[in-house]
């Protein structure tokens, strides 16, 4: 018996928009049924949503036959939804992802392989395709490139006095907090793998290898990563906080408040900080002790996943690719300020600092190992932070993660 199966998956934080695929008004793709047919997406809301519900009323101008319906589904939650509702035929046609979950998502066979993707691949940034591309094959549309970098309030510090190392910074945030009372010179969550990251970096000591690919060496307690996670340590002495006092939310709102000088996050926070009236700056990492260059960061891409359980894939892929095209990227970025996944110019005075730092950043790895990555770095970084043994928590991590 055909399980019946319609949906539009969204996973992860990139979706992927390509130029070429642009059609005529009113035109309809040869290999498409003209009966009326309807797409479900999966995406998250507070942007994402309002993004997907135009471009899926312009692509319904072009494509009359064609519904799509957006239907929330956030990425953190969708490989499991997807695990559950896919099979019995309630899933959806696409949705949206990280990229790091890639290798759960092909070895379950939940997504299909990209489309024409040597085309795809020419329309795209090559971060963003080498992200997508898994055992030699490439899935889903990037619609979003990401990484983080150093924000800072020029209230507070000038763009002269932003340091380039972080032994700088904690020199200028002890001299800061200070003279300052009632405002904090640095704030990241600290209990997030994703930041914290940067300090395990040092001489090109990468999670999972050179390539993220190496699942049986998490490389988390090599004696570089060591080092660099006492560094990072030696920072709660100088800021003052708690790991609970040093989350996303609370550092997002110190920022956004005007209450914090430098700030790690990304280009998601810019419409936030801008709507606040917040007079900041993007700069890159500051570099690594020992080091010259600015320090590692995590790269992402976010893109749209054809689900393998979709009647209507051709569709599917179709639509996906529309996402991707200069006209969508433009809205995309307009309404989410994402970094666009092609080439194509913004008009905003932040981009150039997260550019700068997408040529030090690292592509998150998309082996199944992320999964437990997150969970046991996001607490043995909060355990670190807050005065645990670095050799201990890193041994321990690099236990759990590596098969």
């Amino acid at each position: 018996m055909k399980i019946k199966k319609y949906a539009v998956l969204f996973f992860g934080s990139a979706l992927i928009l390509f130029s070429g695929c642009e059609k005529k008004s009113g035109s309809v793709p040869r290999r498409f049924n003209k009966h009326q047919i309807s797409l479900t997406v999966w995406e998250s809301l507070d942007g994402p949503d309002v993004f997907i519900k135009q471009a899926a009323q312009k692509y319904s101008e072009l494509h009359p036959n064609i519904e799509v319906n957006f239907v929330n589904v956030e990425p953190n939650i969708s490989v499991a939804q997807l695990k559950e509702d896919a099979p019995k035929g309630v899933g959806p046609d696409l949705f949206t992802g990280a990229h790091d979950n890639l290798g759960v998502l092909v070895s379950g066979g939940f997504i299909l392989p990209t489309e024409n993707p040597e085309d795809v691949k020419k329309q795209v940034l090559g971060s963003c395709s080498r992200a997508l591309t898994y055992n030699g094959k490439m899935y889903g549309y990037p619609v979003s490139a990401e990484t983080y970098s150093l924000f800072y309030n020029r209230s507070l510090i000038s763009d002269s006095e932003v340091p380039s190392s972080w032994e700088k910074l904690a020199e200028w945030v002890e001299n800061f907090n200070a003279h300052n009372p009632g405002k904090l010179g640095f704030v990241m969550d600290v209990a997030n793998a994703y930041y914290t990251f940067i300090f395990t970096t040092s001489n090109d000591n990468r999670l999972f290898g050179q390539f993220g690919t190496e699942a049986s060496r998490s490389n988390l307690n090599t004696p570089d990563s060591v080092h660099g996670m006492k560094f990072f340590q030696s920072l709660r002495s100088v800021v003052g906080l708690p790991s609970s006092e040093m989350t996303t939310a609370k550092a997002d709102a110190a920022f956004q408040a005007g209450n914090a000088a430098l700030h790690i996050t990304g280009p998601w926070n810019i419409k936030n900080f801008s709507d606040a009236g917040v007079q900041f700056g993007v700069a890159s990492l500051p570099s690594l002790p020992g080091e010259s260059e600015p320090s590692a960061s995590f790269s992402g891409t976010r893109a749209v996943f054809v689900s393998a359980f979709s009647d209507h894939p051709e569709e599917a892929a179709d639509f996906a690719r529309f996402l991707i095209t200069p006209e969508m990227q433009q809205l995309r970025f307009k309404l989410t300020g994402a970094m666009p996944s092609i080439n194509t110019n913004v008009n905003s005075q932040y981009i150039a600092g997260f550019l700068k730092q997408l040529e030090y950043a690292f592509p998150m790895p998309s082996v199944p190992e992320m999964g437990q990555y997150w969970t046991v770095m996001n607490s043995a970084s909060a355990r670190i932070w807050d005065g645990a043994s670095v050799e201990q928590e890193l041994n321990r991590a690099d236990m759990q993660i590596s098969r």
